[in-house]
């Protein structure tokens, strides 16, 4: 099994960070929207998004609406990992449904119409004549049966973030539309172990914590608890080795794991216990001829190192080390591919590396070297009959479109996909900027020219520092649109995060949480002084925990930026962390502190929190977007928030009249509908939210966009 994100990301439960089923349920979702946005962008151009209060938007938001639309078209070929390969047969995401073609005929059929949970009723000839409906729901997450007998899919609608999962069974030929043999609600994750036997976990209240079989070889489908943990802080998946042969079922704690495996060919299917549960132990398996290899934080400084151990005596006291990163380069991605183990590493210079080790003679690793430019890797499940010997994995940045690679750790070779043109007018670089503390702390930029031109350039700064979570820095079509228009782009990877291991999180957890405020104000002031933009052309934007460094920043140092977007922001800390009862709070405590118990817990969350420490100055001008069902960060401390900030800048103004050249900050809301975090997931709302952002951003930095090509008049017919 592959990790999405971090490391860390596979041990914790979903946080107020980007939401779970974006990563971990739906692998290949960005990538997704293009296709899908492109087919829609044929149909939406005449949509109004005109938004009370807002009006003075209005006609930035018509322009970088057609633009971002033309930037997605332009990038709706991107190399694509999301496809699903069965035995025989290959499945696609449609915006109305999954398709699946013979891999001989490659004529599709369609599998799962979303259209009919939408109650729509086909009322004109017109319509049935449509062979494609959009729907409000969307695919997330597709398994297929060993042989494709059954189909289990998750579906969701923008509106909620609680996953449907539709099992469908499937017929060698499809006359009659595939039948739905069972609807189960709220689930997050689920594998098939058998051919009739599906392994799957619910979420309830942002928990979850049993896993449950579904058996379908009987005459009526039943239910089995399989497993259910017993600590409140801890969250259960089941996932799928790479090659197939083993089935985990993950339970973990933000401190700690613990792995159970199940092995599909065995006739009772009952797990077996790894390792039991150790304060400040994280693993995860994988699986390689009856042997697991495990990744564990079990190096030195508690960083992740390889170990293996037989599955026949596979706890703690037979883990035995196969390879450890050497010192500064820390682990974020690992597979097993054929007899060798693939890891995808990080340089004490932020850059990306892959290692690859020999499992058949432990020892032996050599590293390939990728583009500089490459910020994240994708790497891709193979299907049934394909190649188990070959990984095959996605590189981009987030200006730098997907490009297809695959290895042969065997013959150590790297090829790349179909050939495209490298674009070389783009250029990352990484830095550090020393922190108040004397730690360095890693900046990426990218951007057009040479660092002394960019004086000028207007400036987008990305921040999270949480969770032990990386900044995401995938492809962006909306990010390539600033850069071709001219912008630079900053990512700080402040402590909080996980680009520098394990470490850097625990750096700045509870009573440390200020060092993330003091790592961003580094990097804004590094990035100023090697000559790139200024604090009255910089904007800074975070989602969800992101805020937290964002809204500090912001009271003590607001002058150090022109504007800010924040999604979902988490701003209310103490409140948050002194009320047991709102869903994230009793595992939360973990990153955050405990302000009831712990008195020096919440003198250092007073110190920080941005809600409690705003006062009457000129802030940023500041645009806030949030879901009025969003449980994860309660919309009332965002509420209060934009409120204290609105107060404090009408008391600064009232006091000290501005003077002609500093107008007055524009702080906005825009709370939308639905339990939704970060992101909408309907692409119109998603689009709305995108445009809206890039009109913001233009007009307080006070930018004129490039004016758009005008179209050439067509000369008139000789009337002769």
């Amino acid at each position: 099994m592959t990790f999405r994100m971090t490391i860390l990301a596979k041990f914790v439960s979903p946080a107020r960070c980007v939401s779970s089923r974006l990563w971990k349920s739906s692998d290949r979702e960005w990538i997704r929207c293009i296709h899908t946005f492109s087919q829609s962008c044929q149909k939406s151009d005449t949509d109004d998004h005109r938004c009370p209060g807002f009006d003075k938007y209005k006609d930035l938001v018509g322009y970088f609406k057609r633009r971002l639309k033309a930037t997605y078209r332009r990038f709706s070929d991107s190399s694509d990992c999301s496809l699903v390969y069965g035995r025989d047969h290959v499945y696609s995401i449609e915006s109305d449904g999954i398709y699946r073609r013979n891999k001989r005929q490659g004529v599709p059929d369609q599998v799962l119409d979303l259209t009919q949970f939408d109650g729509w009723e086909e009322k004109t000839k017109c319509r049935r004549r449509k062979r494609r409906q959009t729907s409000q729901w969307s695919v997330q997450r597709v398994r297929v049966s060993p042989l494709e007998s059954h189909l289990a899919a998750t579906l969701t609608t923008a509106q909620q973030e609680e996953q449907r999962c539709v099992v469908v069974r499937l017929r060698e030929k499809n006359p009659i539309p595939p039948k739905i043999v069972q609807t189960l609600d709220k689930v997050f994750s689920f594998e098939w172990a058998t051919e009739d036997v599906l392994f799957f976990t619910t979420v309830e209240d942002l928990c979850s914590i049993e896993v449950h079989r579904l058996n379908l070889n009987s005459n009526r489908n039943t239910f089995t608890s399989v497993y259910k943990a017993t600590c409140p802080d801890v969250f259960v998946e089941v996932s799928l080795s790479r090659d197939r042969q083993i089935l985990t079922i993950n339970c973990s704690s933000r401190t700690s794991s613990e792995v159970l495996v199940v092995i599909p060919a065995a006739v009772t299917l009952e797990p077996l216990l790894v390792q039991r549960r150790q304060p400040d132990l994280l693993y995860h398996v994988e699986h390689w001829r009856n042997w697991l290899i495990i990744l564990a934080n079990t190096g030195a400084g508690l960083e992740y190192q390889v170990l293996r151990a037989p599955l026949s005596n596979c706890s703690m006291a037979s883990w035995d080390p196969v390879f450890t990163p050497s010192h500064g380069t820390v682990i974020t991605d690992m597979d097993v591919v054929g007899d060798h183990c693939v890891l995808v590493t990080k340089t004490p210079a932020n850059q990306l590396e892959l290692v690859v080790v020999s499992l058949t003679q432990p020892g032996q690793a050599y590293i390939l070297q990728l583009p500089s430019w490459v910020c994240a890797i994708e790497t891709r499940h193979p299907g049934f009959t394909e190649n188990h010997c070959v990984l095959e994995f996605l590189i981009s940045s987030p200006v730098h479109p997907p490009e297809l690679y695959s290895l042969d750790p065997k013959q150590g070779r790297l090829l790349s996909g179909a050939a495209q043109e490298k674009d070389r007018s783009f250029i990352v670089t990484r830095s550090e900027a020393r922190s108040q503390d004397g730690t360095l702390i890693p900046v990426t930029l990218l951007h057009s020219g040479p660092l002394e031109s960019l004086k000028k350039a207007p400036l987008l700064v990305h921040v999270y520092g949480a969770y032990g979570r990386d900044l995401t820095m995938q492809f962006c079509p909306e990010r390539r649109l600033l850069m071709e228009l001219g912008w630079t782009l900053a990512y700080c990877h402040i402590r909080g995060g996980g680009e520098r291991g394990l470490s850097w999180q625990r750096q700045a957890r509870v009573v440390h949480k200020h060092k993330g405020m003091e790592d961003l104000q580094a990097c804004l002031l590094y990035i100023f002084s090697s000559g790139v933009s200024s604090s009255a052309n910089t904007v800074l934007t975070a989602y969800s925990a992101g805020a937290v460094p964002v809204g500090a920043l912001c009271n003590r140092h607001p002058h150090l930026v022109k504007a800010v977007t924040l999604q979902s922001p988490f701003l209310d800390v103490l409140g948050t962390m002194e009320d047991p009862d709102l869903p994230l709070t009793i595992e939360d405590r973990e990153e955050w502190g405990d302000p009831l118990k712990n008195p020096q817990h919440r003198q250092a969350i007073l110190s920080y929190c941005p809600l409690h420490n705003i006062a009457p100055q000129c802030y940023p001008s500041m645009l806030v977007t949030a879901f009025r069902g969003d449980t994860r960060v309660p919309l009332a401390g965002i509420l209060k928030y934009t409120q204290r900030i609105k107060e404090a800048v009408d008391t600064h103004f009232s006091r000290q009249p501005p003077a002609e050249n500093t107008p007055q900050p524009n702080v906005l809301l825009k709370v939308r509908p639905g339990e939704s975090h970060v992101r909408a997931g309907d692409l119109e709302c998603k689009m709305e939210e995108e445009v809206l952002e890039l009109a913001f951003i233009y007009k307080e930095l006070r930018l004129n966009p490039p004016s758009a090509a005008r179209r050439r008049k067509r000369p008139e017919a000789d009337p002769r």
